[in-house]
């Protein structure tokens, strides 16, 4: 009798310990669609900062791009990247198909980050990385929802979620700056 009980009891902490496991998918797990078309496997940015932001075309934002392929140029490389995620969740900001956004982002600002498929960043199609990024349940970190195109996430080195920046700050801010060059203070 007490070996079956045992035996059970086993059973069942496999059960929860797998089930954990599913919940808690990590960053590196995700790979998403260029917006060439090609896999991008986020396996390939262990050791990384990444900023990963939501764009649109007809934005007020939209000059933010500017400042993403500045902060790109300066220190994007071996340590950070950024990534683009096109949307047209706010105000239909994002109308365009990927082949249009593409010739956007190069004859406005001559975008060379990567830039990512069109996605759904909120709602019932929202996109599994986006609802990583937006669930403690998911991230292990914390909740939060995306306001409004340019909102942006700080992932680091490890792939842990340390941070949401606002729509509005400027990719170019302090903060976003003194996290890239090693500061861990998030606020």
């Amino acid at each position: 009798m007490r070996v079956r009980n045992v035996i059970a009891l086993i059973l069942i902490n496999i059960l929860v310990i797998s089930n954990l496991n599913a919940q808690n998918k990590s960053f590196y797990d995700f790979s998403v669609r260029t917006i060439d078309g090609e896999i991008f496997d986020f396996s390939n940015l262990k050791g990384k900062k990444v900023l990963i932001v939501n764009t649109a075309s007809e934005c007020g934002n939209t000059p933010q791009y500017k400042d993403l392929e500045e902060l790109y140029k300066l220190y994007g490389g071996e340590k950070f990247i950024i990534i683009g995620f096109p949307a047209n969740n706010f105000g239909s900001q994002e109308p365009g198909t990927d082949k249009q956004i593409k010739e956007f982002c190069d004859v406005n600002y001559s975008i060379t980050f990567p830039m990512m498929s069109k996605i759904s960043v909120k709602g019932e199609d929202i996109s599994p990385l986006y609802k990583w990024l937006t669930t403690k349940e998911e991230n292990g970190v914390m909740d939060s929802s995306v306001r409004w195109n340019f909102q942006k996430y700080l992932i680091d080195e490890n792939g842990i979620l340390v941070s949401v920046v606002a729509p509005k700050e400027n990719p170019l801010s302090d903060k976003i700056v003194d996290w890239i060059k090693g500061s861990n203070l998030m606020n």
